[in-house]
């Protein structure tokens, strides 16, 4: 059986811990309990240990394959194929090789074509025999999920730029994009903002199209299969047209014809502009974006450019990425970016839960290094909404053009909890920021204000399923959750603007979708969280509903675990390995909607202490963080410790009161 068929029992918990000194028998009432405050305490100074002397946290973000695997393409295009780090990645991804011979979106899930071809093309150019039998599986199970001409279209820009396919195969993306006006259906700050820095890069690259030329016994022929390797975009569309993706083929059919005949003056001027924005996007900030994508495709571009490898900007966003690598043994993985100010906020907030006050050191100096992550610079947010003071928080160390919505509530939440009287004037920036950024639906989007366009995600390049950035319910309820720190209520019409948008929001079934956590106990956690802290009537039948799903889906032992898997089955809800992050998550929606005293939110509690190890921490090897839905996972390592102490400190705080 399978991880993934597991996932499908409910009461299936695999993994075994040692029994923390003093535990209760699991699913033992624990208010009240001695165990429960040893557990809180020894959970504490694990998480203060773990503090830098900065004053920040930050653990590993931990992705799937294609890190890797795309990293040594990325070598290959720019020629460093002698770079001592390939060896290492390779080695990785030979160790995280499924059983079925592929590679996975998140451990346990089905093979993904796009991860499994690039990390065979990968390993080929690196040496790796194809007669090796690693590789024999790994062809065969490409050639099982439909071959190398079934990824997706941001994979097929590394086949295109290594000589493996044409770039036909390639969506078009004309830099003219920059001169799209705001009032446009399709415009730069009308898609996320992941997507503006991912696709004005590969402007450049898919129409200058440049290849690296590879040996022949090097290319990927048999990965292919028959007839795919020469169908284009435009073989794929219908006509006359019958939907919106087949206009999209049209328009794009037509982009590529005026590729080839583009009138120089008109080009050139946008090629500039475009170049211009991303320089800007580039400076005081760890890369283009501070995420992965762009900043791989940045190094492309740099080189079209003329940028010799010894340019300032090239040795800079070579280290940037370098800055990413996680050396372990004879291997070496990627992190897709960096993630300090999330994981402080969020450290704090669980610090404050198990007794830490602002007048304690550790409070003070990352109440401080909070604080000096604030954006005090206008961006691309301010696109959509003109006229507001800059504020909020980034995800990263350094990214000014995109503070979010999410960051910013959760450090507005610890910096009141612990940040002291100084921290007062941000505070007030930033709550500012965040009612500005509201939508007009009453929900919160991550990085703009925004409305929902679905059709733009019919767009030819929109299948990483992340083109833009609507208003989600786990957002709107962290959101609530930090106003409601913050003295807000029902009372204000922003509050209740966000509960119409909740309760217009929640599955038949009583949970709430999670965008950026997994999944639908994440989800419903913010929300419930989020809906107490602006003092909603938590008896009321909506918000019953809640706690009753998250109790249908707790297992027989009081833990919650759920599958990456519920993204593209959503029958799966709720069910998958026990995990103490999302048990956690399972706790706290059940106190936030019945109060510490609930069974089954002290039978959650109870599992969290019996699986706590003697050091304090929690061991947790599943991915529980969403990046792109259905396309790209997270396993955020200090998710383990933070959650599960900030539900037991909750507990132990609120029962004592």
């Amino acid at each position: 059986m399978t991880t993934l068929e597991r996932a499908r029992q409910p009461g299936h918990a695999p993994h075994t811990h040692r029994r923390a000194p003093g535990s209760p028998d699991p699913g033992a009432p624990v208010l009240g309990s001695p165990d429960l405050a040893a557990a809180v305490a020894r959970a504490k100074d694990a998480l203060l240990a773990m503090q830098s002397e900065g004053g920040y946290w930050v653990g590993e973000l931990q992705g799937d394959s294609i890190l890797e695997s795309e990293t040594i393409l990325l070598r290959f295009i720019l020629g460093h194929d002698t770079d001592p780090d390939l060896p290492l990645m390779a080695n990785y991804l030979r160790s995280i090789q499924n059983e079925r011979g592929g590679w996975s979106l998140f451990p346990g899930g089905p093979s993904d074509i796009s991860g499994t071809v690039k990390a065979y093309f990968a390993l080929k150019l690196l040496g790796d025999s194809v007669d090796a039998p690693h590789m024999r599986a790994a062809r065969e199970e490409a050639l099982r999920l439909g071959g190398a001409g079934a990824v997706n279209s941001f994979s097929k820009f590394y086949l295109a730029a290594l000589g493996q396919v044409s770039f036909d195969q390639c969506p078009s993306i004309p830099p003219e994009i920059v001169y799209l006006p705001r009032w446009a259906y399709f415009n730069l700050h009308a898609v996320s903002a992941w997507t503006r820095t991912m696709i004005l890069p590969l402007s450049f690259v898919v129409t200058h199209r440049p290849v690296r030329t590879l040996p022949s016994h090097l290319h990927i022929d048999e990965l292919f299969l028959p007839g795919t390797r020469e169908q284009t975009l435009a073989s794929q569309m219908r006509f006359p047209p019958r939907g919106w993706k087949d206009i999209f083929l049209l328009a794009d059919a037509l982009l590529k014809r005026y590729d080839s005949c583009a009138a120089e003056p008109l080009r050139d001027a946008a090629f500039e502009r475009a170049k211009a924005w991303l320089i800007e996007r580039m400076d005081d900030s760890e890369g283009l974006g501070a995420i992965y994508p762009p900043m791989v495709y940045m190094l492309i571009v740099m080189r079209l450019w003329g940028y010799a490898d010894d340019h300032p900007r090239v040795v800079k966003a070579h280290k940037e990425l370098r800055d990413f690598y996680i050396y372990e043994g004879d291997t070496l993985r990627v992190q897709p970016c960096l993630s300090p100010v999330w994981d402080t906020g969020i450290a704090m907030h669980a610090l404050a839960e198990a007794g830490l006050t602002a007048s304690d050191p550790p409070a003070q100096i990352a109440a401080a290094w909070l604080r000096s992550k604030e954006c005090r610079r206008a961006a691309d947010w301010q696109a959509n909404c003109p006229g507001v003071e800059p504020s909020g928080w980034f995800f990263e160390f350094s990214n000014p053009h995109y503070p979010d919505t999410d960051d910013t509530a959760m450090a507005i939440l610890s910096l009141k909890r612990l940040g002291g009287d100084g921290a007062a004037p941000a505070i007030a920036r930033g709550i500012n920021w965040l009612l500005a950024m509201q939508n007009d639906d009453g929900g919160w989007a991550a990085f703009d204000r925004t409305r929902d366009r679905p059709i733009l995600e019919k767009i030819p390049f929109a299948d990483h399923n992340a083109m833009q950035d609507p208003s989600c319910p786990d957002i709107t309820g962290r959101v609530l959750e930090s106003l409601g720190h913050n003295g807000f209520t029902l009372a204000h019409p922003a509050v209740r603007r966000a509960v119409a948008f909740i309760r217009s929001r929640q599955e038949v079934d009583g949970c709430w979708f999670g965008r950026w956590g997994v999944n639908y106990i994440y989800g419903t956690w913010q929300v419930l969280a989020g809906l107490a802290a602006v003092r909603e009537e938590m008896s009321l039948p909506y918000v019953q509903r809640a706690a009753q799903w998250l109790c249908r889906v707790q297992q027989a032992d009081g833990s919650w675990g759920e599958s990456c898997a519920t993204y593209d089955d959503p029958s799966l809800k709720g069910q998958g390995e026990s995990t103490p992050s999302q048990t956690a998550w399972g706790v706290m929606g059940l106190i936030a909607a019945r109060g510490p005293n609930d069974p089954n939110a002290q039978r959650g509690a109870a599992w969290l202490v019996h699986h706590q190890r003697a050091d304090g921490t929690w061991h947790e090897p599943q991915f529980t963080g969403t990046g792109f839905p259905k396309v790209f996972y997270l396993r955020y390592h200090l998710y383990r410790q933070y959650f599960p102490l900030m539900a037991l400190g909750r507990m132990h705080r609120l029962g004592r009161g």
